[in-house]
């Protein structure tokens, strides 16, 4: 199945270690999503892939354990019907965009376009107070991360992560590695001096030129993990 070898791919591609979790709408029913039961993304198996509603509850009984964060998948899902991937990630070269104040994650390359406007950081305090363990915990805490996502593709979350959104699963994926992609070419050159960001013409324009080419990618880093 294809979300199991997104999950190798994530990891492969370093944007998962141990943590991190990605999912999809379920073709079959558009109500609900299908997200592999609490494991490292790397060792996922198509049995390990379990149904959830857009509440994050899992669906078929059983007493598998699942992911704490689901109620991000869930809450997106029931907020953008528009999506039907989301990757939620601790990508390192992605985390110092969420902590440091005078710090924009911008698109600095064309593989970047997707990260074109303004791209909202998720403040945790200003709904679970100062004492929460920064995850999203229950589906109230969802609605507030999908309310700051808006049409956006991307969202951070101060002093965690990033949550990515896609069309679908491989748009999803492939947004996910370049998000942390373009995080490590801007962090260097914002050592360097000054930056020259995309424009949000060109952010544009090449966002639907690569969205054109995400078979390529996926095609070529399915090849790496394929059994």
């Amino acid at each position: 199945m294809d979300l199991a070898a997104a999950n190798r791919i994530l990891f492969n591609q370093n944007v998962v270690d141990a943590f991190g979790h990605v999912s999809m709408r379920n073709p079959a029913d558009l109500a609900e999503f299908l997200l592999s039961r609490n494991m490292a993304p790397a060792t996922v198996t198509p049995g390990d892939i379990l149904a959830f509603d857009l509440q994050g509850n899992l669906l078929g009984g059983g007493a598998q354990k699942v992911y704490m964060e689901r109620f991000i998948h869930a809450a997106i899902y029931a907020a953008r019907p528009d999506v039907h991937s989301v990757v939620h990630s601790h990508a390192s070269a992605v985390v110092p965009f969420t902590i440091v104040k005078s710090a924009r994650l911008r698109p600095v390359c064309h593989m970047g376009g997707f990260l074109s406007g303004n791209i909202p950081n998720f403040e945790i305090r200003d709904y679970a107070g100062m004492g929460s363990d920064l995850l999203i915990r229950d589906f109230n805490l969802g609605q507030h991360l999908a309310d700051a996502l808006g049409k956006n593709a991307v969202v951070l979350m101060r002093g965690h992560g990033a949550t990515v959104t896609g069309s679908s699963l491989q748009q999803a994926i492939f947004r996910a590695v370049y998000t942390q992609n373009n995080a490590q070419i801007q962090s260097a050159a914002m050592a360097l001096g000054e930056v020259t960001y995309l424009s949000d013409e060109e952010a544009l324009a090449a966002d639907v030129a690569n969205t054109g080419q995400i078979a390529r990618a996926w095609d070529f880093w399915l090849s790496q993990v394929a059994p």
